[in-house]
C-alpha cells in the first residue's frame, strides 16, 4: 500500500510546562488533521515576565498521512 505523508509546523503554548505545550498543540492539531502519525519537536522556548517564566512554547512538526 502506497502512502503519502505531509508535515505541518505548529506552535503549542502553555503556562505550565513543555509537556503541556506539546499536549495542547497535539490536541488542537488533531481537531483538524486526520491520520496523525507523529510529532517532531523542533524547538523549545520560554517567555519571561518579571524575572519568572510566564509561558512555555514548543515549535513542532505534525506528520500525517494524506487520505486517498
Amino acid at each position: 500500500m502506497e502512502r503519502v505523508a505531509r508535515v505541518s509546523e505548529i506552535i503549542g503554548a502553555s503556562p505550565t510546562s513543555f509537556d503541556d505545550a506539546i499536549r495542547v498543540g497535539f490536541e488542537r492539531a488533531s481537531k483538524t488533521l486526520r491520520g496523525i502519525t507523529g510529532l517532531r519537536i523542533l524547538e523549545q522556548r520560554v517567555s519571561v515576565e518579571d524575572d519568572m517564566i510566564s509561558e512555555y512554547r514548543v515549535r513542532m512538526e505534525v506528520i500525517f498521512v494524506l487520505e486517498a
